[in-house]
């Protein structure tokens, strides 16, 4: 989201911004790292099409992926976050030349990211994110009745519609029991990155339940929470992995 990269844009030096395919890469240091900022643009083929573009034209060594989602599991909470152990795309159905899921010519459904990446964002993660730490208690959280975020790892769906009604949720938790959230770009990512051998690892704030009301208030969990999050936590895990 534009919230997210104007939130770590003021920390980014020197800046030196290039234009491709429609896009506003912006490349500097951040905690002494050497990074490309840019919105991925909403849905898969646009998320793929920011993936191989990092990856053909800057050579990038590793893809971070941060953004909203919608809880699925029980377990997560507006708020929470999630950080993905695979992904799939759940509405990929080539059935029945191929299994429902699978995608086709490949020989699977799920995506691994990177184990690594994903272990040191879920540390950064909480390290932000608990007890103790600046999030908690804020206004800016209470506000969205959130008291005490958690951290999750596990699986992330993906697709292109925004899901937003409980019998379609309800749906996804039927056909998919283990996914945590479900979002519009990540498994996308983890294709091209499969393809290229390229680690890569997906973070997701949880901004709603996936349901009747995942619309209210959006704007505002985006600009007062998940861009605030995106901007602790990305500092802190490149802070620690420099």
């Amino acid at each position: 989201m534009r919230e997210e990269l104007c939130a770590l844009l003021p920390m980014l030096a020197p800046v030196r911004t290039v234009e491709i395919g429609g896009r506003q890469l912006y490349i500097g240091e951040l905690q002494g790292r050497e990074v490309i900022l840019v919105l991925s643009g909403i849905g898969k083929v646009a998320a793929a099409t920011t993936a191989t573009l990092l990856i053909q034209t800057f050579n990038a060594s590793a893809l971070v992926f941060t953004g909203v989602a919608g809880g699925l599991h029980a377990d997560v909470s507006v708020g929470d976050v999630v950080i993905a152990h695979q992904l799939l795309q759940h509405d990929m159905d080539a059935s029945p030349i191929f299994p429902r899921f699978e995608v086709p010519l490949t020989g699977r459904s799920h995506f691994d990211a990177s184990p690594a990446l994903g272990a040191s964002l879920a540390a950064a993660a909480q390290r932000c994110l608990g007890a103790g730490a600046g999030f908690v208690g804020s206004p800016e959280l209470a506000a969205f009745g959130i008291h005490a975020p958690r951290v999750h790892r596990g699986l992330i769906v993906s697709g292109d519609r925004f899901v937003s009604t409980s019998t379609e949720s309800a749906a996804l938790r039927g056909l998919l029991p283990a996914a945590l959230a479900v979002e519009m770009e990540g498994a996308a990512l983890a294709q091209v990155c499969f393809d290229f051998d390229r680690p890569f690892a997906v973070l997701r704030t949880i901004s709603d339940r996936a349901d009747d009301h995942a619309t209210v208030d959006f704007q505002a969990f985006i600009a007062d929470v998940a861009s605030a999050y995106t901007r602790a936590i990305v500092l802190d895990w490149l802070a620690a992995s420099a």
